[in-house]
């Protein structure tokens, strides 16, 4: 089910945005009518409309559509918001400015999802802190990865930093037991904000080299989609499908409170 701007959307409404990729977007998990960190993705929303479109993005209206979308739907789907203007034209992109609200509603998988493997590419995503719809080089060096044998690739900064995965937010668990988020340019996830304003357990932000991966003691990827998900490999390098402080986290994330519609 789409609905662009609280209508049922056309195979013209789409047009633009199939043919043009530009625009941006958050995905939501809904349980039972409430949003872990809705009010984190309508932050990303309107911050991002003003990046990509350099215009206010109405947040109540968004709001409003989202909560039209969702109307009558129990249990557990998955949610997502794309901003685009049907009207862009690709000669000229700076006199698009009015973004349209699409919200698409589609199942939603078990969390946590089985752990995956992972293949490290050197690679930076533009414009890396805002979640927009030119998706083809992650998904190129996903297809990558999975031909390769893996699940999944995972970004080098020319640096040698480690920054994220495709399309998720990559931590680590040190020997004593920290969280280290990289210290690289990444999209700032919700689910990494939500639990980074967690007591507990210990976390830092922190440069990840490639070199450093074979020192940590577990690895792990969160979206909204897969919650906290054990990352069992990294190129060569093998970790535990669990351990202590990813059950901590996955028990801290699973006992935040949804916002409700």
């Amino acid at each position: 089910m789409a609905e662009l701007n609280g209508n049922p959307v056309t195979l013209d409404d789409l047009q633009g945005l199939a043919l043009t990729n530009y625009g941006h977007f958050t995905s939501m998990r809904m349980e039972d009518g409430t949003i872990r960190g809705l009010s984190l993705h309508l932050d990303r929303l309107v911050r991002d409309c003003r990046i990509v479109f350099g215009v206010e993005l109405d947040r109540a209206r968004t709001l409003n559509y989202i909560r039209q979308a969702a109307s009558g739907i129990t249990g557990t789907a998955g949610l997502r918001v794309t901003i685009f203007d049907p009207a862009l034209d690709m000669g000229r992109p700076s006199d698009a400015k009015d973004p349209h609200i699409l919200v698409n509603l589609r199942p939603a998988g078990a969390m946590p999802p089985p752990p995956l493997t992972a293949k490290t590419y050197a690679f930076t995503r533009d414009s890396a802190a805002v979640k927009h719809i030119g998706l083809h080089p992650q998904l190129r060096l996903r297809r990558d990865a999975q031909i390769a044998g893996f699940d999944d690739a995972i970004f080098v900064e020319p640096n040698g930093r480690v920054s994220e995965g495709g399309t998720w937010n990559l931590g680590f668990i040190d020997r004593d037991g920290t969280v280290i988020w990289p210290d690289a340019p990444v999209l700032p996830g919700t689910t990494m904000l939500l639990l980074q304003a967690l007591n507990a357990p210990k976390q830092i932000s922190a440069p990840v080299l490639l070199a450093d991966i074979p020192n940590m003691a577990a690895a792990f990827a969160t979206n909204t989609t897969i919650g906290v998900r054990s990352v069992s490999a990294i190129d060569d390098v093998q970790f535990p499908m669990d351990h202590p402080t990813l059950t901590a986290l996955r028990d801290a994330y699973a006992g935040i409170p949804g916002e409700r519609l």
